[in-house]
């Protein structure tokens, strides 16, 4: 089999309807399954937000060096905390769909395989 062949039996299997969109990545997330990510990202967030400005106003009220160092540090690690959330959250959002890509080629692959076999 010629590589026209695989590429005509890829391109005839191919449905652009079953992509995923981001909205259905979301919907993905906020499923049954996802509750417990959901709301464990979104209590750590607001946590480290809560710390985040508490270290901030405190930084501006005090005037000892020392203090300051350490409630920028304090500010400094809660917004890391924060963006690392978000990216723990976007991963799990992908998650899904990288399973279900996975699961096509798989399936692709078997169609494939079924048609050499075939010919």
């Amino acid at each position: 089999m010629n590589e026209e062949q695989i590429k005509k039996i890829l391109d005839d299997s191919y449905d652009e309807s079953k992509e995923d969109t981001y909205c259905s990545m979301v919907k993905d997330f906020f499923c049954k399954k996802m509750r417990w990510v959901m709301i464990n990202v979104y209590v750590w967030s607001i946590l480290f937000m809560a710390v985040c400005i508490t270290s901030a106003i405190l930084f501006f009220k005090t005037d000892d060096t020392q203090y300051q160092i350490m409630h920028a540090a304090i500010f400094i690690c809660c917004s890391l905390s924060i963006g690392f959330l978000k990216v723990l959250a976007w991963v799990m959002i992908q998650r899904h769909s990288i399973k279900r890509e996975i699961k096509r080629l798989e399936l692709r692959i078997a169609k494939l395989n079924e048609t050499i076999r075939n010919k």
